[in-house]
């Protein structure tokens, strides 16, 4: 793809909608709004990039309460003519067909390759990829099985979400009083994963989320690795502009 002149690509992740609670999650929600319509001016495509929210299972009939702004804005920007992809994170893996049907917007279930003004991109949520974790893995490949999926559909709608909800709230990733640190990049899985694949395929960027960290780091060449981080904390994202990807923070690049 090639950009027009003044367009960009813009990638956001890990909003986690529907966390802590319905009124810091309704302003988490508005702040997006308030974005996406700043960004829609310039913006080419805009890449949701996994756990968009805390719970999303998707019922035969159903979907979960809530987030009618949200959606309400992707509509309004997939009318006006604005491309918009999104991935499915571990929190919100189970999406199946609402955000293509309703909104005409696809859904990935694993990283893509993409390539913008001769820039090559490798974009995923990031969940699963490099060494460790074993135990998610594991999870992650149960919680695909079409059959579980099938039997958990069976369960009344307020209770499977319900359930969902209280196990996603777990993870210590939710928590705004606490920071992620950099571990440094022997025990990084995504930094790891990166390296691993540039030996056998060149790329320029990997764009990830799931770190729950902003992150622009250096690898082998001249490629580069950009995690996303948050909306929980940071209100990040990262823009490229035809030449750059470059990683910003919402209200202070105004």
């Amino acid at each position: 793809m090639q950009l027009a002149d003044g367009k960009k690509v813009y990638f956001a992740s890990d909003f986690h909608l529907g966390i802590p609670n319905r009124e810091s999650s309704l302003e988490r929600e508005k702040r997006l709004c308030r974005w996406m319509d700043i960004i829609r001016e310039d913006a080419a495509l805009l890449y949701l990039v996994g756990d968009i929210f805390d719970v999303w299972f998707e019922y035969k009939n159903v979907i979960p309460k809530g987030y009618t702004r949200f959606l309400g804005k992707l509509a309004e920007l997939r009318d006006a003519g604005l491309s918009i992809e999104a991935f499915t994170g571990n929190h919100d893996l189970w999406m199946r067909g609402y955000f293509e049907e309703e909104l005409g917007i696809p859904v990935y279930h694993a990283p893509i390759r993409r390539s913008f003004n001769d820039r090559k991109f490798f974009i995923g949520h990031g969940d699963g990829l490099g060494p460790g974790d074993q135990g998610y893995k594991l999870l992650k490949k149960t919680l695909n099985n079409p059959v579980l999926q099938w039997l958990y559909r069976r369960i009344h709608p307020d209770t499977g979400v319900g359930l969902a909800g209280w196990a996603s709230r777990l993870g210590p990733k939710h928590n705004e009083s606490i920071k992620e640190e950099f571990l440094g990049p022997e025990k990084e899985f995504l930094i790891q994963y990166c390296n691993d694949f540039l030996k056998t395929e060149p790329m320029d960027y990997f764009v990830f989320g799931h770190r729950h960290l902003p992150l622009d780091y250096p690898l082998s060449g001249h490629a580069r690795y950009i995690n996303l981080g948050d909306w929980i904390r940071y209100d990040s994202y990262a823009v490229f502009d035809g030449k750059e990807l470059e990683l910003k923070f919402f209200g202070n690049e105004l």
